[in-house]
This record gives structure tokens, sequence and C-alpha cells, in this order.
């Protein structure tokens, strides 16, 4: 038992540094954001699952010029040789968000086929980036501006302009805004797979145990939602630990009393019902 918490606590801290490094690695952040969900990684699995996006990146060809030729030959490797696709159903399993069991299975959300997508790409050379349209995480090549897009979910399909925006009006109903399609940087990434596991873990309350690690997970990049602490103490308490998360509760409605008084009041009264489930 005090092996696992040690082999956590480590896992942990190496995200926590990752994060904070002044470019941070992509897949080495979600191998080990994969490694809370799945003890079984290792040091070891987590070398091969990085191994194994070296090994895709050397059989890209040599001497691609330019965004469209790219894509269309990721869309050839990844997803008419290799497979990786995704489909309705995988939006109900775990694996689906774990960067290794996506590499094994290829199959995954739209965001970790995206990820594959972008960390074989950059390790030969392209000019690729993640763009985390509302609902639809898709990948481009080249300048921003050209907009040479990628949806990995579909196998590579080329995306026009007009593509993208029927996607982000049929998810959210609205129109295509210029700041949807600025490139995702790394942490921001991570944090939206992180919040799509908090989802998942919100729609089976008995797996709260995967809510709470996603959550304290997310407290640790350097720049996350406050509110954040306050869904990290609520966690606490519905697992029974209700000393800390009434001292939690506390400890957020001291920071939003200024600014949310009567919001604050209620979590306070919230931690003294916490405090009394101890009696």
């Amino acid at each position: 038992m005090a092996s696992g918490r040690q082999d956590r606590e480590e896992i942990r801290r190496r995200f926590a540094a990752e994060a904070r490094t002044e470019r941070p690695d992509l897949a080495l952040l979600c191998l080990l954001l994969a490694a809370e969900a799945d003890p079984e990684l290792d040091a070891n699995g987590i070398d091969a699952a990085q191994i194994e996006l070296d090994r895709l990146a050397g059989l890209l060809p040599y001497g691609l010029r330019g965004g469209r030729a790219w894509a269309s030959a990721l869309a050839e490797l990844l997803g008419e040789r290799y497979g990786f696709e995704g489909s309705s159903a995988e939006y109900q399993r775990l694996e689906s968000s774990l960067l290794h069991e996506v590499l094994r299975r290829r199959r995954g959300l739209p965001i970790l086929l995206s990820v594959v997508w972008i960390e074989v790409a950059r390790r030969a050379g392209a000019p690729v980036y993640g763009l985390a349209l509302p609902g639809h995480f898709v990948v481009g090549f080249g300048d921003p501006e050209e907009r040479v897009l990628a949806d990995p979910f579909a196998g590579g399909r080329p995306l026009s302009g007009q593509d993208a925006e029927l996607l982000v009006t049929s998810t959210t109903g609205e129109p295509l805004e210029p700041s949807m399609l600025v490139p995702a940087r790394p942490l921001e990434t991570v944090l939206r797979i992180l919040n799509n596991i908090r989802a998942w873990a919100a729609a089976r309350p008995e797996r709260s145990d995967v809510a709470l690690w996603a959550v304290e997970l997310s407290l640790l990049l350097p720049s996350h939602p406050a509110r954040l602490r306050y869904e990290r103490a609520q966690l606490l308490v519905r697992s029974g630990d209700f000393l800390r998360g009434a001292a939690e509760l506390e400890e957020y409605a001291d920071v939003v009393s200024d600014v949310e008084p009567e919001a604050a009041e209620a979590v306070r009264r919230s931690a003294r019902a916490a405090r009394a489930r101890l009696n």
C-alpha cells in the first residue's frame, strides 16, 4: 500500500514539474495522467508509448512540404494504414482518454486521437497544432491562416473552413469565432482531457475516485479554474473524508467571500454540515 502511494506521489511530482517547464511535453503529460488511471502503467510502459510514437513518426515520408502534404501523409499512415479513428462508443470508455490505451487500441476520443497525430507529426518535423473547437478537437498543419485542418476521429478526413463551421454550429448553435481557431497550447489540451475525464466520472457516481484524481491533477497545472478547489472539497466529503473536505470548503469560501459573499456563506454552511457528520 505504501509503495502504491509513493508511486502516485512520484507520478504527480513529475506531472507538476513537467507542466511548469518552458515547453511542456504533451505526450509525457498525457502518459503521466494515464498512469493515475492505470496502476499497471509504469515507467517502462510510459517509455514504450513514447517509443511507439517515435516509430510511427519514422514511417512518414521524407521531404514533405506544405500543410496539405503533411495532412495527407498523416491520414494515409495513421488513418488508413494503422486504422486510428473514433466512434460514438468511445465516449463511454475511460480508456478513450488514456494515451497508452489509444495507442494500443487505435481508438479514442477526438482529443486523444489528435494528440497521437500531433505527437507523431511533431516528431517528424511537421508544422502541426491542435485546435480546440467546441465539442470536437481537430488538428491543423502549416500556417494557421491556411486552415489546413484534419479530423483524426474520422480517420483524418480533411476539413474545409465550412466543415469546421458546421462542427461548431452543430455543437453550440453559435457561429465559428476567430478565437476558436487559435492553436491550443499543451497545457490547455491536458486540462481539456482532464475535463473530459471529470465529465465521464460525473455521469458515474460510483467512480468518484476517478473524478477526484482528475480534479487533483487539474489543480497541479499552473493555470486552472478556481472552482476546481470547491469541486475537490465536495468530492472529499462525498468520499467520507469529512474533515479535509470541510477544511477545503472553508478555504474556498475565504477566497470567494469578497466577490461572492452569499455564495461564500452557502459554502461555509456546507462545511459545517460536513463537520457535523463526524459526530
